[in-house]
Order: C-alpha cells, then sequence, then structure tokens
C-alpha cells in the first residue's frame, strides 16, 4: 500500500547515499540532518530531533574500514550506539526506521550467495561494530524498521571506485586491479528509490539485501568502466589481494542473496552492468 504524505529525517544527510536520496525524495516532507546538524552520539539531540517525522533514513555511519582497526571505540560509538539512539528516538516518537547496513556483517569466506538470515560473522571491527548497530534495531524496533545491507556503493557525490577508475584511465597507461575479491557494484541511485520503494509500498519490517543484482570482482567492474569511457578494457590487468596489503582484511566473497525481496513481492534491484550503464551519463561523461 503506497503511503506518499509521510514526513521524512534523513540523518548523514552529507553522505553520497543521502544526496541521492534526497533528490529521490524531491518535494516530499522531508528534514535533511548532516553530522554538525544531528550528532547521533548525543542521546538527547537525537531523542529532540527526530520527533515530528514518521520515516527516519539512518545513513550515518563510520566508515572507514581500515582506520576502524585501530579506532574501534570511535567506530562502535557512531555505528552501535550511535545506532543504538537513533532506534530508541524511533521507538519513543512512533516513527519507523530505515537503516543502512553492510556486507562486511558476513565473514566474506562463503561460496554462494548470502542470505538474510545467513549468521553475522564479522572479521573486521567496521564490521563487528555494523553488526552491533542491527543487533540495536532488532532489538529496539522489530516490527517498525528496516535493515538494508549494500555493499561496493558508487554514485555522483563522493569518493568511490567508480570514480576513481575514471579518474586513473586519464593518469596511467595500465592500472592493476584485484581480481580475487567478489561482490556486488550498487548505485545509490538505486538504493536511494529502493529505500522510497521500502516505505512507501510498506514492505515488511525486516532484513532485506539492498544490491544490485549479478556479481563481479573489482578488475570485472573496473574493465566495465573503461569500457563506457570508450577506452580499452585491456589497459586493466588483473592482480591479487595480498599484492595490496591493507589493515582491514577485504571478503573474498560478498555477494548478498535477495530472497527477501522476492518473499515480499518487490523484485530485485536490477542487474549491476544495467546500473552503471545508466549512472554513466552523470559519472563518466563529465
Amino acid at each position: 500500500m503506497i503511503v506518499p504524505d509521510l514526513r521524512w529525517a534523513v540523518v548523514g544527510a552529507g553522505g553520497m547515499l543521502a544526496a541521492d536520496l534526497l533528490a529521490v525524495l524531491g518535494d516530499r516532507d522531508v528534514r535533511a540532518f548532516t553530522r554538525q546538524q544531528l550528532d547521533i552520539c548525543d542521546v538527547a539531540e537525537v531523542r529532540d530531533g527526530l520527533t515530528d517525522v514518521d520515516i527516519v533514513v539512518n545513513c550515518a555511519a563510520y566508515t572507514a574500514v581500515d582506520d576502524a582497526e585501530s579506532n574501534e571505540e570511535q567506530a562502535l560509538a557512531i555505528n552501535g550506539l550511535g545506532v543504538h539512539n537513533v532506534a530508541a528516538a524511533c521507538a519513543a516518537h512512533g516513527a519507523r526506521l530505515v537503516h543502512i547496513s553492510t556486507d562486511y556483517v558476513f565473514s566474506g569466506i562463503a561460496e554462494v550467495p548470502y542470505a538474510e538470515q545467513s549468521a553475522r560473522e564479522p572479521r573486521t571491527a567496521y564490521g563487528r561494530t555494523k553488526a552491533a548497530g542491527e543487533v540495536a534495531i532488532r532489538t529496539l524496533v522489530p516490527d517498525s524498521s528496516w535493515i538494508l545491507r549494500t555493499a561496493w556503493l558508487y554514485g555522483q557525490h563522493g569518493p568511490n571506485f567508480v570514480s576513481t577508475m575514471k579518474r586513473l584511465e586519464s593518469e596511467r597507461e595500465t592500472i592493476d586491479v584485484v581480481d580475487d575479491q567478489r561482490g556486488q557494484p550498487t548505485w545509490t541511485r538505486d538504493l536511494a528509490h529502493r529505500i522510497l520503494l521500502t516505505v512507501e509500498r510498506g514492505v515488511p519490517s525486516g532484513i532485506y539485501h539492498a544490491t544490485n543484482s549479478g556479481s563481479a570482482t573489482w578488475f570485472e567492474l573496473a574493465r566495465a568502466v573503461f569500457g563506457l569511457l570508450g577506452a580499452d578494457p585491456e589497459r586493466v590487468h588483473p592482480t591479487t589481494t595480498d599484492k595490496f596489503p591493507r589493515p582491514a582484511p577485504r571478503p573474498a566473497y560478498s555477494v548478498l542473496g535477495h530472497n527477501g525481496w522476492m518473499n515480499a513481492g518487490v523484485p530485485p534491484m536490477r542487474h549491476w552492468m544495467q546500473a552503471l550503464e545508466a549512472a554513466a551519463p552523470d559519472m563518466l561523461e563529465q
């Protein structure tokens, strides 16, 4: 059932996803809060700020995956305790919550797509803190919330892998890109539309995997970007993760299954290549 006349609040409004979400929400009744305008770590600020709204979309997060390894307490303050504060405010005011989570709550060593109900087994500080946020939501507002796990985000309004590949294509003759990490490139504009659909269609509360369909390695994604730029994809060479050591281990396989949408009677998001082609005019042709 579509309910268009809702009062929205978008938390973490300064980020790449939020920028697309605000554009998709258009002339709806929306209040947008940047980090400076609403600190989710401040209980009173969150409680007082999230009044008189029907839907809260939490895009706020500590997303520095490598830095979190040495700053887990700081990451937990935002991704765990901060999310708890937002969920508690929603419970107190009767608002419904849309929360953006991540593939990093899983181990990243599977061989088949992770189901929505698969056990959380994070291997990084970032993943542990995001898992803590999920637990807080499922504890405080289980019947009035949607957790949308996503991955490999790119968009027009922030730094990301696709924009980096565009830059490197003009700067280097060849580039090496890892070919042993597989996931789901996801366009923030598609995710923004999925958030709106979830709320206005009245999708049942629960956990959903909000990634574009199909899967690719970073190498395959880079070659696709080069192709859309009119450049020779052969300039992109495959390499392995061990050539780029990082503080936080990267998932080798973080493909997410989409049975949740199908069970709710909603088609999964479109294939990642279709989304990338649709994103190209804004992201690659400037």
